[in-house]
């Protein structure tokens, strides 16, 4: 049961009402609850999606260039986001009927998935035998010429991807078999989890969906190789070791100001505004402790008073116990 809503009988409106109002909706708008499945947590950190973002930018660009040769049309490729999923997960989120590619990637075990939408595949395939390319393309499996016709393709985008990936892993993709339905795609265990690469594919004027999709437990050590500092050569330690010596040096040979005093006594105002020539003021500094050395008001050292000929001077007793004896 609803119940109407009130309106403010004056016409003007309340401004701390539109106010919240316009907070709640601008709030609504921007938080977006994201599901987290504990029994799953994610381990594709922030450097690894970074290493792996950088590789897949490039295989984007490098696969633009091949889908525009091949087609000899205005193709683009853009990265649409790397996620990490099941390979249950991935499988519902294609097309019942597609065209799927499994590839093998030695030395990394496991197989992995290059998803290309049967539309596209089938535009693909009447562009490269010279026919317009045109949207409305049927929806079957592909011939043994139409087969032939775009493994080269494929073929061609693999070797792009091996040379974008060269920096975290030196893959060796081949091509193991092609798969029209996704549930038939045994390529890891539905609880597997996978490495899922989602790429804007436009042909002409018309946008697709592709995607490939890689073994998570077995990328993951190179990506942790990848994200390990560069190991630092014995002319870099020789370097670091000088600069060090170098600033150790020049260090010891700033003059900074040194002040040797009593430790400080606290006066309340009105005996401070008292003092007149000649009054005698009692310090908190005893007769037996010796004086503080300190440079920017921090003590450093401890010293006793003391003369050189016929100047001032102060002899070192103590050094690293000030803070020690300040505190007391």
């Amino acid at each position: 049961m609803s119940l109407p809503t009130a309106l403010p009988s004056s016409p003007v409106a309340d401004p701390r009402r539109l106010g919240a109002t316009g907070r709640s909706r601008r709030r609504d708008g921007a938080a977006t609850a994201v599901p987290y499945d504990f029994r799953r947590p994610i381990q594709l950190s922030r450097e690894h999606l970074r290493i792996l973002q950088v590789g897949f930018d490039g295989f984007a660009r490098q696969a633009t260039t091949v889908f525009t040769s091949a087609l000899r049309s205005v193709c683009q490729v853009s990265l649409a986001g790397i996620d990490q999923r099941t390979y249950a997960e991935y499988v519902d989120s294609l097309a019942p009927t597609t065209y799927l590619t499994l590839f093998a990637l030695d030395p990394v075990p496991g197989r992995g998935v290059l998803d290309l939408p049967l539309n596209a595949v089938m535009s693909c395939v009447d562009h490269m035998l010279g026919g317009p390319g045109q949207a409305d393309q049927p929806q079957r499996p592909l011939t043994e010429i139409e087969s032939g016709v775009i493994a080269g393709l494929v073929e061609r985008l693999l070797a792009e991807m091996r040379y974008s990936l060269a920096a975290i892993v030196a893959l060796d993709p081949e091509v193991t078999g092609v798969e029209y339905s996704p549930q038939f795609a045994q390529v890891a265990g539905a609880a597997d989890v996978m490495v899922s690469v989602g790429l804007d594919l436009r042909i002409d004027e018309r946008a697709h969906r592709m995607s490939l999709c890689l073994p998570f437990g077995g990328l993951l050590p190179h990506l942790t190789a990848a994200a390990a500092p560069a190991p630092v050569s014995s002319r870099e330690r020789t370097q670091r070791a000088e600069a060090a010596a170098l600033l150790h040096e020049t260090f010891q040979e700033v003059p900074v100001d040194v002040a040797v005093r009593f430790r400080s006594t606290a006066v309340d105002p009105a005996t401070l505004s008292d003092l007149r020539p000649g009054d005698v003021l009692r310090l908190a500094h005893p007769a037996s402790a010796p004086l503080d050395v300190t440079v920017d008001e921090q003590a450093f050292a401890h010293a006793t008073a003391g003369t050189q000929g016929a100047r001032l001077a102060a002899l070192i007793v103590a050094a690293g116990a000030a803070h020690t004896q300040e505190n007391r």
